[in-house]
């Protein structure tokens, strides 16, 4: 790990990382998150007794599409290439549906912002199509879990 900020030049100003230097690799990221909701909600979603649809299924288009359109959403992120994106989502106890993303591409820079960013949008799918019967959602634990690839290689989170 550097211990330098690499999207600041000399001269403290943002800029996008050159990386055209660095070889084309095949790069993968995992990053999860969860989102928390009252028990009636969770058994509609399961149920899929939801007026808007299939929540969990939209949610996973979702959460592709936000993979896609990262470079869109965080100013100097890399377009990507992407070559897989898998969106999971697992209902588990104390009401919460856990996001788990893995976005994958061969090329010069990594993928840990789609992965990170496909998680959010997909929770924050389940929010928008759910807030008619739980505003009180709460959205928590968003991280990268795993990146493989490129110079600094493989990384893992602890725990």
């Amino acid at each position: 790990m550097s211990d330098v900020f690499t999207h600041f030049d000399a001269h403290g100003q943002a800029h996008m990382v050159d990386v055209s230097a660095k070889s084309e690799t095949r790069r993968v990221a995992r990053a999860e998150g969860r989102i928390v909701m009252e028990p009636a909600t969770l058994t509609k979603i399961l149920a899929g007794d939801n007026k808007k649809g299939d929540v969990i299924g939209i949610a996973r288009i979702a959460a592709i599409q936000g993979a896609k359109r990262t470079a869109d959403l965080i100013p100097l992120c890399h377009p990507i290439p992407l070559t897989r994106v898998t969106a999971d989502f697992v209902a588990e106890g104390n009401n919460t549906i856990r996001c788990t993303v893995t976005a994958e591409t061969v090329g010069r820079t990594g993928v840990e912002m789609e992965a990170l960013t496909a998680v959010q949008v997909g929770l924050l799918t389940i929010y928008d199509m759910c807030k008619a019967v739980d505003r009180g959602m709460t959205m928590d634990g968003i991280r990268l879990l795993e990146k493989e690839g490129g110079k600094s290689g493989h990384w893992k989170a602890e725990g």
